[in-house]
């Protein structure tokens, strides 16, 4: 009992824990397992948020012309992409500040953050007035929600033993993923009647093949205000910093290791494409079969692929925890590569009829559901890759995590410059084959082949 009481009690202005050794068996059942549980609940449910910000605007973007926004095919892409840049970039500055400023500070502000940019386009939407550059600084500030996410990670790396770290992560990972699914499952819902009150009920007219209904498009970004304002004041009561702390520059010390830069490309391939797929499956859906007669409503299909993706990464995370993370990141490349491969050269990118769609989205969906496995099996190899130093391991799954974030970014720009040079998306699949390709390799011969030089 004296020992819970001198973790639970902060030591200093900033709120770290008097003394964490999650390795120490006594001590994690006594009192470290407790705080970390609680720890990753909170979180997660703010991870959640951030992801669910975080794609808003690929949701919001496939009703803007149908609301009398006069923007461009490309535009709408640039609009779905604009999160992805910001959030990758964002996220090589998120996976520094955990060991400087500490859980409690770095969750509650991110969270609270996010509130700007959903206020900013709930407004937004309801003018349309509202100019292109006003959309994309607003995509811009959502991509705090992904940035975010290289705080999360490396917060829970340390929070639990090694032996459960595959498990955490792969739980508050994938639970986190989620927050697409909400978006884009909540989105087609909360818009078809009013919330509030006055200006905040007003609603716009939605046209598609000559027929008008009304619509209320801001709500699928003024809903998340409330939850983000009482997730943010939780997280401020409750969370507390486990004391490793690391400047700048001691934190750079992983970019001189190889395998920073194996397990980045490793992670791109997984949740690099969970995240680009997330981002451009409702455009793709719009631009690849929506010129036919009765025509698919994209965000009727959109969520079931982040739904998928996000429900294996939970459920391999216990998986990888038992037999290992490379085998089953190479059973991700070899999934990734089929459908890649089938979408390249079955013709469902150029179809000739709706007859193709059930097929197309049967492809897609087995992608995301590779993409979860491997999210799981990557986050779940890091620790081991990188056992000697929880630090540095948690550094790196910050890293990669910043660099796949770039997926929503690369897979919605290069889709939509494909589909605008040559007609179809092939090009960007035919490249993201080769891609594979290389990564699965790398896994192959570093981690997964006998005789590997870091089995993991």
């Amino acid at each position: 009992m004296k020992q819970r009481a001198t973790v639970d009690a902060p030591t200093s202005a900033t709120d770290y824990l008097g003394d964490w050794r999650p390795e120490d068996a006594t001590f994690w059942e006594e009192s470290g397992k407790r705080i970390a549980w609680k720890t990753l609940s909170i979180t997660t449910v703010s991870l959640i948020l951030s992801f669910a910000t975080w794609f808003v605007m690929s949701a919001v973007v496939v009703r803007l012309p149908g609301i009398g926004f006069k923007f461009t095919e490309m535009q709408l892409f640039w609009l779905a992409a604009m999160p992805g840049l910001a959030g990758g970039t964002l996220r090589l500055i998120h996976m520094f500040l955990i060991p400087i400023f500490g859980t409690r500070k770095v969750i509650t502000l991110a969270t609270l953050a996010k509130i700007l940019p959903c206020i900013g386009l709930g407004f937004a939407v309801m003018n349309p007035a509202t100019p292109f550059w006003m959309f994309l600084v607003l995509a811009l500030l959502f991509g705090m929600g992904g940035g975010d996410f290289s705080s999360y990670m490396p917060s829970t790396c340390v929070f639990f033993p090694k032996r459960l770290q595959g498990t955490a992560l792969g739980i508050q990972a994938g639970v986190g993923n989620f927050g697409v699914c909400v978006t884009q499952f909540i989105t087609p819902w909360i818009i078809t009647f009013a919330i509030g009150s006055g200006a905040l009920s007003a609603s716009q007219t939605f046209t598609k093949a000559g027929k008008s209904s009304p619509l209320w498009l801001q709500n699928s970004a003024f809903w998340y205000v409330p939850l983000l304002l009482l997730v943010g004041i939780a997280a401020w009561i409750m969370l507390r910093n486990v004391p490793v702390k690391a400047s700048f520059r001691e934190q750079l010390d992983i970019f001189a290791n190889k395998h920073t830069y194996c397990c980045t490309i490793t992670y791109v391939m997984t949740f690099g494409a969970f995240s680009g797929l997330s981002a451009a499956f409702p455009l793709l859906i719009k631009a690849v079969y929506g010129g036919f007669p009765n025509a698919p409503d994209p965000l009727r299909y959109a969520f079931y692929g982040p739904l998928v993706g996000s429900a294996m990464r939970v459920l391999a995370g216990p998986l990888t925890d038992k037999w290992g993370g490379a085998r089953f990141t190479q059973v991700c490349g070899f999934g990734l590569i089929g459908g890649a491969a089938w979408l390249s050269f079955g013709g469902l990118l150029t179809p000739a009829s709706m007859d193709q769609f059930p097929v197309f989205v049967a492809v897609m969906l087995g992608m995301f559901f590779f993409t979860g496995i491997g999210n799981a099996a990557t986050f779940r190899q890091f620790p081991v890759i990188f056992a000697h130093s929880p630090r540095q391991a948690a550094g790196v799954i910050g890293f990669t995590a910043a660099i796949a974030a770039y997926g929503p970014f690369v897979f919605a720009t290069l889709i939509g410059k494909a589909k605008a040079s040559f007609g179809s998306p092939v090009a960007f699949f035919e490249g993201l084959l080769i891609f594979c390709m290389v990564a699965t390799a790398l896994n192959w011969w570093y981690y997964a082949r006998r005789g590997a030089e870091v089995p993991s």
